[in-house]
């Protein structure tokens, strides 16, 4: 079995060691680009691209941007807001949906995922204290008009928190998506795109560059959320920022850290934790084929501050540049760019990781449906996960 129960649960999952030229593709599954569920059409305000006209007849999966085990050997996956803002997505449903991957590895397989049952995220009990989309409804499910979801992570009582980017805030639902409070702002971030925004009121964080990344601590005390992207005030294009917030206490408290990007626009698009200290990110570019240039794996330590006050990064992988002797994935799509030997992710949204047991992580994208077209020009990319093996030096 290619993955297992969460390192919080298990402690099972170890940080990746051994050389990063040597990572390896282990297995890869795809997902269909257009890939329907069930639920009310969805896309009506949409745009069309790459062969895709909307409106679409029911609900999309789309492209994932985090995902959590399920503890026997599927996933739990989550897109974010639809189709990219608030405008375009006020008709998209947000959910968690079950994942099953048919793995290709070096032996062979079907190199598919099936999509089971899903999670509705909704408010049910009133707890959001603005105007959603469906405000009037029994239900009142949520949408990408009322929030853009991009990280989350799960504590040991079963419960889920959230990283949102339009607060950006977190969301602490229970285990079926069931909102359990209101949506927490942290102190002295607002993006442009918050409806708690008055007008002329100054923003501090770029809009869609709120909390795209969050980890939690083994014990479920302490969530980690990061911004995407450098703050409106900072001088310092290259800074990030992550934070702590005590599940407790229900509050922020005054640690952070400081994160040095490579490039002066490039993200931290998703982070999971190892242990209370140590964790592993993913840090991109936003371009895709043959323009992608910076995909990459970190592993860093909490306790670990260089000279200038920045967090030490140790790469782990760069996903532009893995084995793959087996050729795992090589014909599909046909023609499509970076696969074969190395093995190239050069897919423009990069954004859902996991540790796995084994010195191995799974690597998975937004498709950004329907504009992403890194594999193949002109065609909507699939959607698709990858396991990636360390073999110890």
């Amino acid at each position: 079995m290619l993955v297992g129960t969460p390192a919080f649960a298990a402690g099972k999952a170890a940080p990746p060691t051994g050389d990063p030229a040597r990572a390896t593709l282990l297995a890869r599954a795809t997902l269909p680009a257009y890939t329907p569920a069930p639920g009310p059409p969805t896309g009506a305000f949409s745009d069309p691209n790459n062969g895709m006209t909307p409106p679409y007849p029911s609900q999309l999966v789309l492209g994932i941007s985090s995902m959590l085990p399920d503890g026997k050997g599927a996933f739990w996956a989550m897109p974010d807001n639809g189709f990219g803002t608030k405008g375009n997505s006020v008709d998209f449903l947000l959910r968690l949906y079950h994942f099953t991957p048919h793995w290709e590895t070096a032996r062979g397989g079907a190199g598919t995922i099936d999509v089971g049952q899903f999670l509705s995220l909704r408010d049910p009990d009133h707890k959001i204290p603005f105007k959603i989309v469906n405000d009037g409804t029994a239900d009142r499910l949520l949408t990408g008009g009322d929030f853009d979801v991009e990280a989350v992570t799960r504590t040991p009582d079963g419960s889920m928190w959230v990283g949102d980017e339009f607060g950006p805030f977190l969301l602490h639902f229970d285990s079926t998506g069931k909102l359990l409070q209101a949506p927490i702002a942290h102190p002295s971030l607002k993006s442009p795109n918050s409806p708690t925004s008055a007008d002329g009121e100054p923003t501090t964080v770029q809009g869609s560059r709120g909390f795209e990344a969050l980890a939690s601590s083994p014990d479920g005390r302490f969530l980690y959320p990061s911004v995407e992207g450098r703050l409106t005030d900072d001088a310092n294009p290259f800074r990030r920022y992550i934070y702590e917030f005590d599940t407790q206490k229900n509050q922020y408290t005054d640690r952070s850290w400081q994160y040095r990007t490579d490039g002066e626009d490039y993200r931290i698009a998703d982070m999971q934790s190892l242990d209370a200290n140590r964790a592993i990110l993913i840090e991109r570019e936003d371009d895709e084929g043959p323009k992608a240039t910076f995909k990459r794996v970190y592993l860093i330590d909490r306790r670990k501050i260089d000279a200038d006050g920045y967090l030490v990064k140790t790469e782990v992988a760069d996903l532009l540049n893995l084995r793959n002797p087996a050729h795992i994935g090589s014909d599909d799509p046909a023609g499509g760019y970076g696969l074969g030997d190395p093995f190239k992710f050069p897919l423009q949204s990069v954004e859902a990781l996991l540790p796995l047991p084994g010195n191995r992580i799974a690597v998975m994208q937004d498709n950004n449906f329907p504009d992403s077209a890194g594999r193949v020009p002109g065609k909507t990319d699939a959607t698709e996960m990858i396991v990636i093996g360390f073999p110890k030096r």
